[in-house]
């Protein structure tokens, strides 16, 4: 539930709200889910979180990256870990959640409400943070993909689950093939 007046801030996980769209068959049209969230509410705030290949050329997700710095969100990144698995495979790392915790516990005194777009069991603690200090915190993620995108406990601990699927039409459009520089496929594993 939103209330008009109720100041609100968006916290995106960038590689796991990208994961659970995908798994859904659909892409995010980040002006729409900014749209969307600025008619439900007074929007202060729209943070998008990724980690960043900075040694490559040219970095996968950087049209996407300045883009959403372009129109309105505001961008937190990092340079991407790059290492070889024991299979001898390339991967990539790199998590945002510490950036993703101390920002939102920093915004917490400004805001009523926060919208946490992950489904990354890791945010409970967060989330439990954010309604001691009085915030409302909704988590946006999906439980109809195999399996399913948000952790039981995060889903549990939040004020309202809002299923990503049911804004497919809202904030998403059908997908298109990815260009190699447009995919967002940096993991955050630990």
């Amino acid at each position: 539930m939103f209330y008009k007046d109720e100041r609100l801030a968006l916290f995106i996980d960038g590689s796991n709200l990208y994961a659970a769209a995908k798994s859904l068959g659909f892409d995010i049209d980040y002006k729409l889910l900014r749209a969307e969230f600025m008619r439900r509410g007074k929007l202060l705030r729209a943070f998008y979180y990724t980690a960043l290949l900075e040694n490559d050329d040219y970095s996968p997700i950087r049209p996407l990256v300045d883009w959403l710095h372009y129109n309105g969100f505001s961008m937190v990144t990092k340079p991407a870990k790059e290492y070889t698995d024991s299979m001898g495979r390339r991967k990539v790392k790199g998590n945002m959640d510490i950036e993703l915790t101390v920002d939102a516990l920093e915004l917490a005194a400004h805001v009523d409400h926060i919208v946490l777009f992950s489904g990354d069991g890791d945010f409970r603690p967060l989330v439990a943070a954010l309604q001691r200090k009085g915030v409302r915190v909704s988590v946006v993620s999906t439980i109809r993909s195999q399996p399913p995108m948000i952790a039981d406990e995060l889903r549990r601990q939040a004020d309202n689950f809002i299923e990503l699927d049911e804004l497919k039409d809202v904030i998403g459009h059908p997908p298109r093939e990815p260009r190699e520089f447009e995919r967002e496929d940096v993991s955050d594993e630990d």
